[in-house]
């Protein structure tokens, strides 16, 4: 999948000191799966991503919201 026209968003709270950092972007028309939501992590840009359908992306952030994912 084509992903170089989409619109990636880096997380509000991924700082500007090079820590660890994910971006978000809501796949278009131009991808073909425009109901995707597409995640990566931002230094390692042309590296492996997740794609998640909008139910699925809300479960996610559901979960990251009440610490579901939390570890340590």
């Amino acid at each position: 999948m084509d992903l170089n026209n989409v619109t990636w968003i880096k997380s509000s709270f991924s700082g500007d000191n090079g820590g660890d950092c994910v971006e978000v972007a809501k796949l278009g028309d131009t991808t073909g799966h425009p109901d995707l939501v597409a995640v990566r992590d931002s230094k390692d840009p042309e590296g492996p991503k997740l794609f998640f359908s909008p139910a699925g992306w809300d479960t996610f952030l559901g979960g990251v919201k009440t610490g579901r994912f939390d570890i340590g």
